[in-house]
């Protein structure tokens, strides 16, 4: 007798559908103020953006390749945190900032302490360039845990910082360009100096505003 041959009968798949809690609640319907006050490990951080600049560094050619990358990956990150920041604000103060000096005011003061859980160390104006301005950090978190060859002194991976105060200022509207600077003292040899060039339209409209006055 001949062996009947075998046909694999086709198995049919249920459409994979996105699983949720059994009380039926997603990750949206969470209130937006239950993590204003949470923390994140350090080792957590250290670990996770040493990584993320390690990644960055296997895909570019130099230091300046490097600092454009992360300042690259933090730009979104400012983008999406302008909002909530601005929503857990007080009523009063929770107006996205349209001028240049508040908006200062806030990337001093409410986007660092919650980034970092204090504020920014100073704002300055610049005394030769009307459109830059300063915002300092005498010991940047990010640099903390990073451990910088001699080869590479110049490099500061508070760049990822700034492309975040880059996408805050984008944001608000007032188109601006933000880098990352070593400026180590004495007292303070991790110091860094976010230097934010606003576009020359911003610092036009602003002084047409003052104008008004």
């Amino acid at each position: 007798m001949a062996a009947s041959s075998l046909q694999p009968s086709a198995v049919q798949r249920a459409p994979q559908q996105l699983r949720t809690p059994s009380n039926r609640k997603t990750i949206y319907d969470r209130n937006l103020n239950r993590t204003r006050t949470a923390e994140l490990s350090r080792a957590s951080f250290a670990y996770l953006f040493g990584e993320m600049v390690s990644y960055a560094q296997k895909r570019v050619t130099g230091i300046q390749d490097l600092e454009r990358k992360l300042n690259e990956q933090g730009y979104p990150l400012g983008l999406r945190l302008l909002p909530l920041l601005l929503y857990r604000e007080p009523p009063r103060t929770s107006v996205r900032p349209n001028r240049i000096l508040p908006l200062l005011q806030f990337i001093h003061g409410p986007f660092w302490r919650h980034l970092f859980g204090r504020t920014a160390d100073a704002i300055e104006h610049s005394s030769t360039t009307n459109n830059e301005y300063m915002i300092s950090d005498n010991e940047p978190l990010v640099n903390q845990y990073i451990s910088v060859p001699k080869e590479m002194n110049q490099l500061n991976c508070a760049a990822y910082v700034a492309g975040m105060i880059e996408g805050v200022c984008d944001g608000c509207g007032l188109k601006a360009v933000v880098s990352a600077h070593n400026g180590g003292t004495e007292m303070w040899p991790g110091k860094t100096v976010f230097l934010i060039r606003f576009d020359e339209g911003v610092v036009e409209r602003e002084g047409s505003l003052d104008a008004k006055k």
